[in-house]
């Protein structure tokens, strides 16, 4: 959307742009790919584990590896790369490229280049902590996101659960994942209601007077529903256990694709050290 539009229609805009995103991946779970067929349980200890390995990897060839890997699992489980793995790529490179850009030259080691105007030294060990920083962002980043694409929501509470991790963290997980796009989707109503109810275009002025506005009773909204919401679901007997109507058979594909995701692991860290 355009920066001159009015305040008020880049909110809603921005806020419809992320329910949509949210529709996306709901529609993605629901596809008959390679990581949709898998047992969520083993989905989330070999998605992490390569997460993890990323971290540790020492060597530029075993990470670039490990991210032609996550690409090749996309496309496996019929994700399509450009939308809903694009965005994250690009904002991934633009946050930590800011953070890596001053390494190349305040890293002592082998000047490979000098900098125009400026003169000042670019190092090739700078650039390789440059490349490690952006590639184990972009590639741990793959690979979470992948199990969120492919994975319905309540599945990966119950993976997490089956994996031993404590009730009340997977409580805050599934409490904060709901209310996230209910609040999401309340302040796009309220925007819009807003919206709808106006005659002309608003000043600069007015426009943030209304936003701060609407921020606020989106709080005392969000406090109010929260407290009803989780005290209705107490009367009901919740307790933070995610309960589902399916329960997850492990079958021998599963054993195979954890055994593959150790193996890549293992690869990545040891091969050729």
């Amino acid at each position: 959307m355009s920066r001159r539009a009015p305040l008020l229609e880049r909110m809603t805009g921005h806020l419809l742009h992320a329910l949509d995103h949210a529709r996306l991946s709901d529609d993605l779970t629901a596809r008959g790919g390679f990581l949709q067929a898998l047992d969520p349980r083993v989905k989330l200890g070999g998605l992490l584990g390569l997460a993890v390995t990323v971290t540790a990897v020492h060597r530029l060839t075993a990470l670039a590896g490990l991210f032609l890997a996550a690409v090749l699992l996309a496309l496996a489980s019929r994700l399509p790369v450009g939308r809903a793995l694009g965005p994250l790529w690009l904002g991934i490179l633009i946050f930590s490229g800011a953070i890596a850009l001053p390494a190349p030259l305040l890293t002592p080691g082998d000047v490979v280049a000098h900098l125009p105007l400026t003169g000042w030294p670019i190092t090739a060990q700078g650039l390789r902590s440059a490349a490690f920083l952006i590639g184990r962002a972009e590639t741990a980043a793959t690979f979470t996101t992948l199990l969120i694409l492919t994975t319905p929501w309540p599945h990966v509470l119950k993976a997490m659960r089956a994996l031993g991790v404590p009730v009340v963290v997977v409580a805050i997980f599934g409490m904060t994942h709901r209310y996230i796009f209910l609040f999401l989707q309340a302040a796009a109503q309220m925007f819009e209601a807003r919206r709808s109810r106006m005659v002309g275009r608003l000043t600069p002025r007015e426009g943030r007077r209304l936003a701060v506005a609407t921020a606020g009773a989106l709080l005392g909204r969000a406090i109010e529903t929260g407290n009803e919401v989780h005290l209705a679901m107490i009367s009901r007997g919740y307790r933070g256990e995610p309960r589902l109507m399916q329960d997850f058979p492990t079958r021998p594909r599963d054993w195979a694709a954890l055994a593959g995701a150790g193996s890549l692991a293992a690869l990545a860290l040891f091969g050729g050290a």
